[in-house]
C-alpha cells in the first residue's frame, strides 16, 4: 500500500503544480486555454458540435470560467 500511496501523492502534486501553471496563464487546465477537446478515436464516430467544446472552462479556455465551475 506505500507504493500506491507514493503514486496517488506524486499524481497529485503533478496536477497541482499543472493548475498552478495554468493559473499564471489564465487557461483552463483541462483543455490547456484551447477552449475544446480533442478525441483520439480510432474509429468513426459521429459527434455533433457541442462535444468537443470544453465542459470544464465552457468552451472560452479561461481559467476564471474554470475555477467557478470546480465543485469542492
Amino acid at each position: 500500500m506505500g507504493l500506491f500511496n507514493a503514486i496517488n501523492q506524486w499524481r497529485e502534486s503533478r496536477y497541482d503544480n499543472h493548475v498552478e501553471k495554468m493559473r499564471g496563464l489564465d487557461k483552463c487546465p483541462d483543455c490547456r486555454g484551447r477552449g475544446m477537446q480533442y478525441y483520439a478515436g480510432h474509429e468513426y464516430m459521429f459527434l455533433d458540435d457541442d462535444a468537443y467544446h470544453c465542459a470544464s472552462c465552457e468552451g472560452s479556455g479561461l481559467f476564471s470560467v474554470w475555477e467557478s465551475n470546480q465543485i469542492e
